[in-house]
């Protein structure tokens, strides 16, 4: 079992609740205060359960300023009030800053019961294998 601190448990409930968030203001089409409200717990959430300096490290990597500038800048254009473009931009933003970690998700999906054997479907395959070899290949 992992223990977590206080403050990573913390970040898992701000996480969770805006990735919640997030879901439920696209569900509602694109409801801009649902959308503002989960960028900022998950972003916060992030924080707390890696750490503001591992945060900064992260997002502020020289390979990967394109990535938190698409992200961020998503996030603010919600902000702004335009959630349609702003969610676009963020879901460009974090494919591109977490695209190192998807052939890891894929390999634990792959050992999933029935993910795996849905994974394991011919076109559905080709075009996760295809996602895998591409991920560590720049846009």
């Amino acid at each position: 079992m992992i223990s977590l601190t206080d403050s990573q448990k913390i970040g898992m409930g701000l996480t969770g609740f805006g990735v919640f968030f997030l879901f439920f203001g696209m569900v509602l089409f694109f409801d801009e205060a649902l959308l503002a409200i989960g960028n900022i717990l998950f972003v916060c959430g992030l924080s707390f359960v890696i750490g503001l300096e591992r945060t900064f490290r992260f997002f502020f990597q020289r390979h990967k300023v394109k990535a938190t500038s698409f992200f961020l800048g998503g996030v603010l254009v919600v902000l702004i009030g335009w959630p349609i473009v702003g969610v676009v931009l963020e879901i460009y933003g974090f494919f591109l800053l977490f695209r190192g970690f998807f052939p890891v998700a894929v390999g634990f999906i792959r050992r999933v019961p029935l993910l795996g054997s849905l994974l394991s479907l011919p076109w559905i395959s080709g075009l996760v294998d295809k996602m895998e070899l591409e991920a560590g290949l720049p846009f």
